[in-house]
């Protein structure tokens, strides 16, 4: 009975692990689905349809490695798997960014919202 109910506090607390950065992962796979910026990855430019499509299949094969929102940046959309060539968004107007600091600039962004509406 001991083994079955430590085994539901840990299910309990994965779940809520889980969720506590789930909201900032699917944020950040919306904001790059909607985008009007160019996702570029191995030279070739995307769209944000392809590059959420894209990214959200590294998620799915990652997912066991990801323990926080950093994670998902690192392991999903920062650089290819396969040539190691790390991934860029050039958005209109604006210069070239790796897009590792572009994700990790709207998660700054999204957090200080999100903190700033909980207490709401």
């Amino acid at each position: 009975m001991r083994f079955l109910l430590i085994t539901l506090l840990m299910f309990i607390s994965l779940q809520a692990k889980e969720k506590s950065y789930q909201d900032e992962i699917d944020h950040l796979l919306a904001y790059v689905e909607h985008t009007k910026c160019s996702y570029i990855r191995n030279g070739d430019a995307h769209d944000g349809p392809d590059a959420r499509s894209h990214i959200k299949r590294k998620y799915d094969y990652f997912y066991d490695d990801i323990e926080s929102t950093e994670d998902f940046i690192k392991f999903s959309a920062t650089k290819s798997t396969m040539s190691g060539d790390k991934y860029y968004i050039a958005c209109p107007n604006e210069p070239k960014v790796q897009s590792s600091q572009w994700l990790l600039d709207e998660l700054h962004r999204y957090r200080k919202t999100h903190k700033s509406n909980k207490g709401k």
